[in-house]
């Protein structure tokens, strides 16, 4: 499916999942995806200032607050920037348009946060230019993380996740719109998500100008309590380290 001809809709912009969302922590399969961070942020990150892109109702700023950061959160919409101050009143929520985010720093941060944000992000383009200006913000040492889901989270049965009604994600391209529905939540209406091949991350990637250092696939463990299903033999998201591209 063509950039030009998808219509693509984001789930979180109804304002009554968003605020489901937003009081989730980090139950079940999403468990997953912050277990490993604060490991991995303290081995490739020095310092703390940070944005967090797409930061939504918060919960990542949150998160990367209690990591001890000074940290920004920013996203396109004013209505999840109102819901993530109600839970957090002395945090530093802004407003941005895409691409542009020169006004809060240039070489400035120490890590540019991503999480399960391109999985909402549709278009080669528009992916390039979003992550070429948050190249910007990053000062010499700093990093870019970007966790978003596998291409196996959608044609797979998870804790927090379902995704049988779907078998057309079987044939999915990087473009595509893929759904499952979100378990962990009382709104089962299908979550609408953008498909993206990891050897397509690679490509974007090196159009944005940057540079991979790590990659890591988190799995469930027999000891974790939670009942994984195909978590234990399948990592449902993926965590790129990111630097900028000098060669």
């Amino acid at each position: 499916m063509s950039d030009d001809k998808m219509k693509f809709e984001n789930s979180w912009g109804n304002q009554t999942r968003a605020e489901s969302y937003s009081r989730l922590e980090f139950p079940n399969t999403y468990y997953l995806a912050y277990r490993d961070l604060p490991e991995i942020i303290a081995r490739h990150v020095t310092v703390n200032r940070a944005v967090d892109f797409g930061c939504g109702t918060g919960r990542s700023t949150r998160f990367l607050k209690r990591l001890g950061f000074d940290v920004t959160g920013i996203d396109i919409s004013q209505d999840m920037l109102d819901i993530a101050k109600k839970f957090d009143i002395s945090g530093n929520y802004q407003l941005v348009t895409n691409g542009n985010y020169e006004h809060l720093g240039v070489g400035q941060f120490d890590l540019v946060q991503c999480i399960f944000t391109f999985d909402n992000i549709p278009g080669w383009e528009n992916r390039t230019n979003i992550l070429k200006g948050l190249g910007k913000l990053l000062n010499r040492t700093g990093k870019i993380l970007c966790l978003d889901s596998t291409p196996e989270l959608y044609t797979n049965e998870w804790a927090s996740f379902t995704t049988k009604e779907f078998p057309e994600n079987l044939n999915a391209k990087t473009g595509d719109i893929v759904r499952d529905i979100m378990l962990d939540i009382d709104d089962r209406r299908p979550v609408e998500d953008i498909f993206w091949t990891v050897a397509d991350y690679h490509k974007l990637f090196n159009l944005a100008g940057l540079a991979i250092e790590a990659t890591f696939k988190p799995l469930g463990h027999e000891n974790e309590p939670f009942e994984w299903i195909s978590e234990k033999a399948i990592a449902p998201w993926m965590i790129f380290v990111l630097k900028k591209d000098i060669t």
